[in-house]
């Protein structure tokens, strides 16, 4: 692989760009999910039409489903730790804006203390309120929600939106800790790498990662004037891009036989 040349953070300011992310870890994948899901519930909650509510609670829904598989606040917990240390192993080093560190690992310790607080059994009832519970039976089937399988629904639907966003906000602080703790952790893993220029040929970029140094993320920044985008496939050992020209809505994209560049950013 070519040497990596930095690219300058104004240059990218300076035109409109849609960035790309692929996950290289189970947990990552996991991080970006929540983050997906919590962004689309806060902007579904400050919008006061009914549809919109709907939208807001199958959001929190899908939160509610990932975390309960697994740990999701034991890996949250581990990974502000591991940032945390990584950070105040900077605090020696020349050169280092000591202020803006001190205010970011301010605010992760926060997070965890503010995720070390949060009740686990809040959660539990939150997955056994009946209300969310019938909801989330009948969002199983096909227009299973509407107003005649639940009237209930339909009722809160119809309150007024000062109502029902109270509601929500009262169901979403429960997950709130959790959920911001992830989006900080994502802010500091992107903000902690570099962007680089990097040049598929052909249309096509292999990338072979150092194991030394894993990969949890993987950025691929693409001017927004275009009609290319990136497919990823891999794993934290190798990884292939393909760019594909899109074409419309009916017909399956196309692999751009041109050299396409792009930046890169590998998040560890």
């Amino acid at each position: 692989m070519q040497p990596l040349t930095p690219i300058e953070p104004e240059a990218l300011a300076a035109r409109r760009t849609v960035v790309y992310e692929q996950p290289l870890n189970e947990r990552m994948r996991t991080f970006l999910r929540l983050e997906f899901l919590y962004q689309q519930a806060l902007y579904h909650n400050d919008t006061p039409a009914p549809w919109s509510s709907r939208a807001a609670v199958a959001s929190l829904l899908e939160i509610l489903a990932i975390t309960a598989r697994g740990d999701s606040r034991s890996d949250v917990l581990k990974d502000l730790e591991r940032q945390m240390a990584l950070l105040k192993d900077f605090q020696a080093r020349p050169g280092v804006d000591t202020g803006r560190l001190r205010a970011v690992l301010g605010r992760l310790t926060q997070r965890r203390d503010e995720l070390q607080a949060a009740s686990s059994s809040a959660l539990a009832r939150l997955r056994d309120n009946e209300f969310m519970a019938a909801i989330k039976h009948r969002s199983a089937i096909p227009g299973g929600t509407c107003e005649f399988d639940l009237p209930d629904y339909f009722h809160w639907l119809n309150l007024p939106a000062e109502t029902r966003q109270a509601d929500f906000n009262a169901w979403l602080a429960v997950l709130r800790p959790l959920c911001e703790s992830v989006s900080d952790l994502l802010w500091v893993t992107r903000e902690n790498a570099r962007p680089r220029r990097e040049v598929a040929q052909g249309g096509v970029y292999q990338i072979v990662f150092e194991r030394e140094t894993p990969i949890q993320l993987l950025r691929i920044t693409l001017s927004g004037d275009g009609d290319l985008f990136p497919e990823i496939s891999g794993s934290h050992h190798r990884c292939s891009i393909r760019f594909m020209s899109w074409v419309d809505a009916d017909n399956r994209p196309l692999q751009a036989p041109v050299d396409v560049p792009f930046v890169l950013t590998c998040c560890t």
